[in-house]
């Protein structure tokens, strides 16, 4: 009988492995001083950037680029306003 699968995000690419490696690769990242996020009943987990990545990035001023669709579905991406003043409004119904 084969090993279980676990899902594992890192930097938005989902990797599916054997769950004793995606258990170990989060063990690992952790251990490098990054955030994790595990769900064993799940078997997923989220791997962050580490903080030292993270104040590089906020050190640049600039937003990561994303798009989000509007009410009638077309896609608008952060990217297409370099530049200029933007301002964002987040919700979340949780």
């Amino acid at each position: 009988m084969s090993e279980r699968e676990f899902a594992i995000v890192d930097d938005g690419v989902v990797m599916h492995l054997a769950a004793s490696e995606g258990l170990a690769r989060a063990e690992a990242a952790q251990a490098g001083g990054r955030p994790v996020a595990v769900d064993l009943d799940e078997r997923a987990a989220y791997l962050g950037i580490s903080a030292e990545e993270r104040g590089r990035q906020l050190l640049s001023l600039q937003a990561p680029d994303f798009s989000l669709p509007d009410l009638e579905g077309r896609p608008h991406s952060l990217g297409e306003h370099r530049g200029r003043k933007v301002f964002l409004v987040a919700y979340g119904s949780w």
